[in-house]
């Protein structure tokens, strides 16, 4: 197909790639390399990119121009577009029979103007970093005013746009000014100094305010500032490295991703953005992730490009009701300078690849992100949340790195095109476990005894991966561990012994506490029950002293150490207190639920009404189940995605609460009648819950199986069900699902989720295909999902994180079960290791049918190992490997051992480093396999050779359908002739 028929049926996607992501940088880009190859006339180019007309409009513009002009012309916008779109993303639409053109194009550059046009991609790159030193050579040599410098510098623009400015005002003032701008470019390349490894001239009171700045982030950072309680425990003592993932990114990148690569240029997929998210769930360890960042740079660790670094809390920026400009945020917030305060902030205007900010918990913001209110005058004053969100978006602050903590339900669309990336950050690793008990106990006998029952506790070391839950355990190892009653089963159970654990260290030195140590307590209890119901329904997470009095929290109750003191950097709050950790605040709010009288059948239903969450906030029938009778009125613009999720996470820990084997802990302490009335209420809507699930179920598509997406809410529910320990109402679901797969792909589903599933699926009457691709399962979540894999037929876990040791535990477990056929495990962290226990499964097992691989790091001696077990096996029908590294050695070893197999129906050898040599010990499953059908050898190192035998191998057998070939070692005319010769052959 010609590139302009190309360009004409495939328009809208585009249309699509080029505009999506709401930044021209890409189609600038692409019109910039049209330019430069003389392609676009300065005419056309102008035409193309109009001031104020819509993006869309400007790409449809010049979609029409090359159409008009060809389909060479079109040819070389595509390769254009292979070029700038991210990843390969061009790739798609692009194909080897477009005409480079590239060759011969470009205009030789005979004079300096000429040169800013044919090598304008380049110079728009490298003038980037040297915006203010090629003004500044403009104005000496007298070609510039201080008014064109300002016409270059609006800060609504991007340095790229900056820098196209600059050209083009350069190119109307002629031939010298072109000659200063390529004199400087080339000066800046001979000396090797780029914008970043250039450092300005710092003033003595600029260095003052550094230092001071540095002084007051360690002063915040050098002591665990969460979970940590009152114990002033130094973070260097306890902190543990947690796993961070790029989405969808290869096996190798997220345990070599350290501060450096989250601001640096890895998995960045907008260039044009310079917001980085670092995404978790409630507890996963984000804000100590950032504490330690915040540390590393004060002691110039980590991010050392950055001179100034501005941190922020969200929940902090609540309590900020008047309007500021960006320079009373900055230095009211963070640190105030002594002197030169406009000079400081001037530095901070002129150099912004110099600052470095960082947003703690945007999910604690009372407001949901907008882009709507834009500002892009650093001075003009607005609502704080007003100023963030623009900092996020670049209207103000263009090239100050952000990086922005959230829960991933917080984070939508109109945020997400404003992200240079996105970081998942999956909480403890099993040996981040290990590490974290360690560190937490001095003693190392008391350690190894936690970690052996750890290690002997599935479900609680399920728990753990959370790092606050794991700091519970590891607090309350000795009634965890030691009670004789069983270890936690729950997070309800945890955040129990949590509670119980405070009130006997708080009570030790008094008479002690007895079995009824909530109803000794009780007073205390409701009062911080009451300042966390309130503070969740209002979206508050700092409480002020009128805060606490009005609930009637004394002194004696924040001595307990639920409550810590809120660290703010600005001297100018007054002090302020916060809960350990939101899910204790979830907790307590949950407690006062259960124990309040007014709290009745309206907030629990409220609570477990997912859709009407929002509404429940501003309901006045919801507000009369609060616990005080002066609630202050709740706005609607304070309900937001966060608001949501703590709802959730409250209306888990009332539903483990209300479990029947905690009917006795609320004995003495609230009716009976009322708490045996909510356990029921909250049964019933779990179960509705679910059957509305199972409502919306399509019909399946005649001739496949009956299929169910699940979403997050449904693991909510599932969560919920299980917290509560009531199998009954599990058997009363799952009768009622009637599937043959459930996909539940990025769901967040981690170890805590696998258990809670496990749980609730096993009551399944009939075997499903279980995918839970893109989640954050690990070798802990497998451990937790096998009570139910008897009734799994096929597991799905791509993209999760799984190591050779979850593995074996898996075959272990499912080398018995004859339903189970299938696995799919895509991109996770399998070596050799893992190839000896499938070479077992397929020996042992004559029905298991499709083992996929891909994207690991097996290698030749992997591919010999499996190749043991497919010489015992007759039954597998689909075997992929891509994205390995086998090699021919590989190749070769699966190649002797299917040669004779009657069962194999597709093979995928895809980016595997196969040469011929491989190629042609494959021909012999072609020549010899009843059963085969496709054959995968895309992006190898075939040469023709190998090809030919592969053709040779085809004339015996008709039964193959298709032989993958693309992107070998084969010429064009190769390519041509090969394809004559074999039709089933896919260049």
């Amino acid at each position: 197909m010609l590139a302009q028929e190309v360009l004409v049926k495939r328009r809208a996607e585009i249309l699509h790639a080029l505009c999506s992501s709401g930044s021209a940088e890409h189609l600038e880009r692409v019109a910039d390399m049209l330019l430069a190859q003389g392609e676009l006339g300065w005419e056309d180019y102008q035409n193309v990119l109009v001031p104020g007309r819509t993006l869309y409009s400007n790409a449809r513009q010049l979609l029409d121009l090359l159409y008009t002009k060809g389909t060479d012309s079109c040819g070389l916008f595509f390769r254009a577009v292979e070029q700038v779109l991210p990843e390969g993303q061009g790739a798609v639409f692009y194909s080897s029979e477009y005409p480079s053109g590239s060759d011969g194009r470009v205009k030789p550059q005979g004079t300096s103007t000429e040169a800013l046009l044919t090598c304008r991609p380049s110079l728009v790159s490298k003038l980037q970093g040297c915006i203010d030193g090629v003004l500044g050579a403009l104005v000496e040599s007298g070609h510039f005013s201080s008014t064109d410098c300002d016409g270059v510098q609006l800060p609504i623009h991007t340095p790229s746009q900056q820098a196209r400015r600059l050209l083009d005002h350069v190119r109307s003032k002629g031939e010298s000014a072109a000659s200063v701008v390529l004199q400087y470019v080339q000066q800046e390349q001979e000396c090797g100094l780029t914008l970043e490894q250039r450092r300005p001239t710092l003033t003595k009171e600029f260095v003052k305010y550094q230092k001071k700045l540095s002084s007051s982030v360690s002063a915040q950072s050098r002591f665990l500032s969460t979970y940590g309680g009152t114990s002033h425990m130094p973070l260097d003592d306890i902190y543990t490295d947690v796993q961070l993932e790029l989405p969808n990114s290869s096996a190798d990148i997220y345990k070599s991703m350290g501060f450096e690569d989250i601001v640096g240029p890895v998995g960045t997929l907008n260039e044009d953005a310079d917001t980085v998210l670092v995404s978790g769930e409630a507890g996963s360890g984000k804000s100590i992730w950032l504490q330690r960042l915040h540390l590393h740079w004060t002691r110039g660790a980590a991010v050392q490009d950055f001179l100034l670094l501005f941190p922020f809390s969200c929940r902090r920026l609540n309590s900020e009701h008047r309007d500021l400009s960006v320079q009373e945020l900055l230095f009211q917030h963070c640190c105030w300078p002594d002197r030169e305060q406009e000079e400081i902030f001037q530095f901070i205007l002129d150099h912004p690849h110099l600052v470095l900010l960082t947003f703690d918990g945007l999910d604690e913001l009372k407001q949901s992100f907008s882009d709507e209110h834009r500002i892009c005058c650093p001075n003009q004053r607005a609502p704080v949340h007003v100023l963030l969100f623009n900092l996020i978006q670049g209207s103000l602050m263009k090239g100050v790195r952000k990086i922005v903590t959230s829960r991933p339900e917080a984070v939508g669309p109109a945020l997400k095109k404003h992200l240079s990336k996105e970081v998942h950050l999956k909480g403890f690793s099993p040996s981040g476990i290990d590490c974290f008990v360690r560190k937490h106990h001095s003693d190392p006998n008391e350690a190894a005894k936690v970690l052996e029952s750890l290690h002997a506790d599935t479900a609680l070391r399920g728990l753990c991966h959370s790092p606050v839950l794991c700091w519970i355990v590891s607090q309350c190892h000795k009634e965890l561990l030691g009670c004789g009653e069983g270890s936690p089963q729950t997070v309800t159970d945890v955040y129990l012994v949590i509670l119980q654990h405070f009130f006997q260290h708080h009570n030790t030195l008094k008479s002690g506490i007895g079995v009824r140590w909530l109803q000794q307590n009780l007073e205390t209890v409701l009062h911080l029950g009451k300042l966390a119901f309130e503070g969740i329904s209002n979206s508050n997470y700092i409480f002020s002293v009128t805060d606490l009095e009005t609930c009637g929290v004394t002194e004696s109750d924040i001595c307990i150490g639920f409550l810590i003191q809120s660290k703010d950097m600005s001297l100018a709050h007054s002090i302020c207190y916060e809960f350990l950790h939101i899910t204790m605040q979830c907790f307590f709010a949950a407690i006062s639920t259960i124990l309040s009288s007014n709290a009745g059948r309206p907030a629990i239903l409220k609570l477990f009404e997912p859709q009407e969450m929002k509404k429940s906030l501003n309901n006045a029938c919801f507000r009369g189940c609060l616990p005080s009778s002066n609630t202050q009125q709740i706005s609607e613009e304070h309900s937001t995605t966060a608001e949501k999720t703590n709802l959730q996470i409250t209306a888990t820990f009332v539903s483990g609460l209300l479990s029947q084997r905690y009917q006795k802990l609320w004995l003495h302490c609230c009716s009976s009648v009322s708490v045996e009335k909510k356990a029921k209420q909250v049964a019933r809507y779990l179960s509705k819950g679910m059957k509305q699930h199972f409502r919306s179920i399509p019909q399946p598509v005649q001739g496949e199986k009956k299929s169910m997406h699940a979403m997050p809410e449904f693991v909510w529910l599932i969560k919920c069900i299980y917290e509560m320990q009531e199998s009954r109402i599990a058997k009363d679901a799952m009768s009622k699902l009637e599937v043959g797969h459930l996909k539940l792909t990025y769901c967040n589903i981690g170890p805590v989720e696998c258990t809670a599933l496990a749980y609730v699926l096993q009551h399944l009457k009939s075997p499903v295909g279980l995918q839970l691709d893109n989640n954050s399962v690990g070798d802990v979540g497998v451990e937790q999902l096998l009570p139910c894999m008897h009734i799994c037929n096929s597991l799905y876990l791509r993209n999760n994180n799984i190591t050779d040791e979850g593995i074996r535990k898996l075959i272990d477990k499912v080398i018995h079960l004859d339903s189970f056929q299938k696995i799919a495990l895509f991109n996770n962290r399998l070596t050799d290791a893992c190839t000896q226990h499938f070479s077992y499964l397929l020996k042992t097992r004559q029905n298991f049918l499709s083992l996929r691989l891909g994207n690991n790091n097996i290698t030749a001696e992997g591919a010999k190992q499996l190749a043991e077990g497919l010489k015992c096996n007759n039954s597998l029908q689909f075997l992929g490997l891509w994205g390995n590294r086998i090699g021919d050695e590989g190749a070769k070893a699966l190649a002797k051992a299917l040669q004779n197999n009657k069962s194999i129906v597709w093979l995928s050898l895809v980016g595997n480093g196969v040469g011929s040599t491989g190629a042609c010990a494959l021909s012999n499953i072609i020549r010899n396999s009843p059963s085969l059908e496709d054959l995968w050898l895309t992006e190898n190192c075939i040469t023709r050779t190998g090809v030919e035998s592969l053709i040779q191998a085809l004339k015996h057998n008709d039964h193959v359908k298709s032989v993958w070939l693309k992107n070998n070692d084969l010429s064009s005319a190769e390519v041509e002739e090969m394809q004559q010769m074999e039709s089933r052959l896919v260049f």
